[in-house]
């Protein structure tokens, strides 16, 4: 019984997690891979989040998205336009 209030309990975490955010993608914590991280992201979610996103994940503010999707304007901050459903690719410098 304790097994099934377990797999109970992380389910609903995960539940938590995906509905959070304004229809923002939730994920669970990554790896980064060559210092690439890829995501898709919900509607309503903007380069602002997928920034910040980027820099935690990546663990720097020195990064690109290999398609320029979003890019960072002096006294704007980070600006795009991202597609809903479309993967995006993140770099470290």
């Amino acid at each position: 019984m304790k097994f099934f209030r377990n797999i109970i309990a992380l389910f609903s975490t995960v539940l938590l997690l995906a509905n959070a955010g304004d229809n923002q993608l939730c994920t669970l914590p990554i790896t980064p891979a060559n210092n690439c991280v890829n995501f898709s992201v919900g509607s309503g979610t903007g380069c602002a989040w997928m920034c910040n996103y980027c820099a935690s994940s990546l663990g720097t503010n020195n990064y690109y998205f290999t398609d320029n999707v979003c890019t960072y304007q002096e006294g704007t901050g980070c600006v795009g336009n991202p597609v809903s459903g479309q993967v995006y690719t993140c770099c470290s410098v």
